[in-house]
């Protein structure tokens, strides 16, 4: 089942993605790097709700980003790492209950009448889901080195990690 060789990298990411947002310190939460940015907590707030992506991806044909969506509000990292566990845990039986014939089928990202994307649902969880999860952890860890706060391994050791 395809839905198998997507499992471990999805559990990979997710452990690495978690270790990230538990280094997040409450104190920082407001905190931006430019006007243009998201906040420390809105960038969080965003990386814990991708993996409800993946139900949205499973179970619709399409998604209309013109019809909105509100993030449940979060106030600390324990409340953060406490949303993320429960969205991870709910995509992954999601995904390991998905069979080839539905992972194959295609899937539109639109606004409105403007489709966006549309592809089979395995890539849409590849590079909509999970790269896009990997994409957002990569600035939250950019966000911890320019707040001094030791920055977790990701594929390897950090500079504030020891080699293996």
């Amino acid at each position: 089942m395809l839905s198998q060789s997507l499992l471990p990298e999805f559990d990979h990411e997710c452990t690495t993605t978690r270790k990230v947002l538990a280094a997040v310190p409450d104190s920082t939460l407001d905190w931006k790097p430019h006007d243009k940015s998201m906040s420390m907590q809105e960038l969080a707030t965003h990386i814990v709700n991708i993996p409800t992506w993946v139900g949205v991806t499973i179970d619709q044909d399409e998604l209309d980003m013109g019809a909105g969506f509100e993030a449940p509000p979060t106030g600390t990292r324990d409340e953060l790492l406490a949303y993320f566990d429960a969205n991870v845990a709910a995509a992954r039986e999601k995904l390991a209950e998905a069979d080839d014939t539905t992972l194959m089928g295609n899937w539109s990202l639109r606004t409105g009448e403007t489709v966006h994307l549309t592809m089979p649902r395995m890539a849409v969880l590849r590079s909509f889901v999970m790269n896009h999860l990997i994409h957002h952890r990569g600035q939250l860890s950019v966000y911890l080195r320019l707040k001094d706060v030791p920055v977790p391994s990701i594929y390897g050791p950090s500079a504030d990690e020891e080699a293996f």
